[in-house]
């Protein structure tokens, strides 16, 4: 199979835990950038990516360069490219752009740009076009603009991999399922160690922990990728690579319990619909009231960040958190994520890591408490 460059798109401070993947995956010429990684590899890598990465949002296919001076230089760029390769007519297309240049400064203008520029190129070979389609394209462009460099790439991912096809109900906060699944394996955590979220909300973090754990692909549960509607997609390769054995043994527990039994309704129906309910257990539960439900293992939770809630009764909650890990939680590891500064200093224990992760467009600390009956590390405050 022929090789050919490919993006992966990530999250803020998930580059290193996506290129592990992708090492993992076979990839070759992996390189970590800002919000992405770069690798090579075959048709059947591409279809692998979409298909078994936990932290990549889409994978890119670049199928042209060009350097872009002025309006004119976008527009003749894009219609130097041989569209017929890969947009056949009566397909529809949609173009996105991401521009950091002082030449454009309206994302929009650029994908519009792109869009005669591919439309006028059909229309002047074949006195026909192609349709845009925003919701629902068939074939998706993304044009990727940074000073006067431009980057036009197909979108082989078409919605977003974030969006796994098990979610059927979410809470009014839920931790995108990426950022979850990169919260849980840059902890470290393998399906070796029983797992606790003590805040599940709608059980994201519950159910890519089951996931990992039993090594199911996160893409098993979608319905779709945008390179099956491609003109040389493979289906025979997509079935072999969806039906390979992926299967692992848990013989651990993963447990939740949410204070609201609206959100452990919400929980119960996500991991039904993800036929995950023999592995999950899910209870309502006030965290302060909290036993173990395990004499150790990892605790991984995204607790309120304090947009809802009066400064006050956030550092009271995250006082609760601190004295119900360091009181009932002795031996465990516990990992939270948290953009409240305020709430993160009232836990009262010393982190042993921090790291700085992004929730949507919110800075946070990701940090991993040692909790050590009588420890130094668990008495001293932040």
């Amino acid at each position: 199979m022929e090789k050919f460059q490919m993006v992966a798109k990530t999250f803020a401070g998930l580059e290193g835990v996506l290129a592990s993947e992708l090492g993992i995956l076979g990839a070759e010429n992996i390189k970590e950038e800002r919000r992405a990684v770069t690798f090579e590899g075959t048709k059947e890598t591409l279809y692998k990516a979409n298909f078994c990465l936990r932290t990549a949002l889409r994978i890119l296919k670049p199928i042209a360069e060009f350097e872009v001076n002025d309006r004119d230089d976008l527009y003749a760029g894009a219609k130097k490219v041989d569209w017929s390769k890969f947009i056949e007519l009566g397909k529809t297309i949609s173009v996105d752009s991401v521009v950091s240049s002082e030449i454009f400064i309206n994302s929009m203008y650029v994908s519009m740009k792109v869009k005669d520029a591919i439309v006028d190129q059909f229309r002047e070979k074949t006195r026909k076009r192609p349709s845009v389609n925003t919701d629902d394209p068939d074939i998706r462009i993304n044009v990727h603009l940074t000073g006067n460099k431009c980057s036009v790439a197909l979108d082989s991912s078409g919605e977003s991999l974030h969006k796994r096809g098990y979610r059927v109900a979410q809470t009014e906060a839920p931790v995108n399922e990426v950022l979850g699944a990169g919260m849980i394996l840059l902890s470290g955590w393998d399906g070796k160690k029983n797992f606790l979220d003590p805040m599940c909300g709608s059980g994201t973090l519950l159910i890519e922990a089951a996931m990992i754990a039993l090594g199911i692909p996160p893409g098993m549960y979608r319905k779709a990728f945008g390179f099956e509607r491609w003109l040389d997609f493979d289906e025979e390769l997509l079935e072999e690579i969806y039906n390979a054995d992926y299967e692992k043994d848990f013989d651990g527990k993963i447990v939740g319990s949410d204070i609201s039994t609206r959100n452990v309704a919400i929980a119960r129906a996500n991991i039904k619909n993800a036929g995950l309910s023999k592995h999950i257990e899910v209870d309502t539960m006030d965290f302060a009231q909290l036993q173990p439900p395990f004499s150790d293992g990892i605790i991984i939770t995204n607790p309120p960040y304090g947009e809802r809630l009066k400064p006050f009764s956030l550092r009271a909650l995250y006082q609760m958190i601190g004295d119900s890990l360091k009181n009932n939680f002795s031996g465990f590891e516990a990992w939270m994520i948290s953009s409240s500064k305020d709430g993160l200093k009232s836990v009262g224990l010393r982190p042993a890591e921090k790291m700085t992760l992004y929730n949507g467009a919110l800075e946070c600390s990701y940090r991993c408490y040692q909790l050590y009956q009588g420890s130094k590390k668990s008495s001293k405050k932040d």
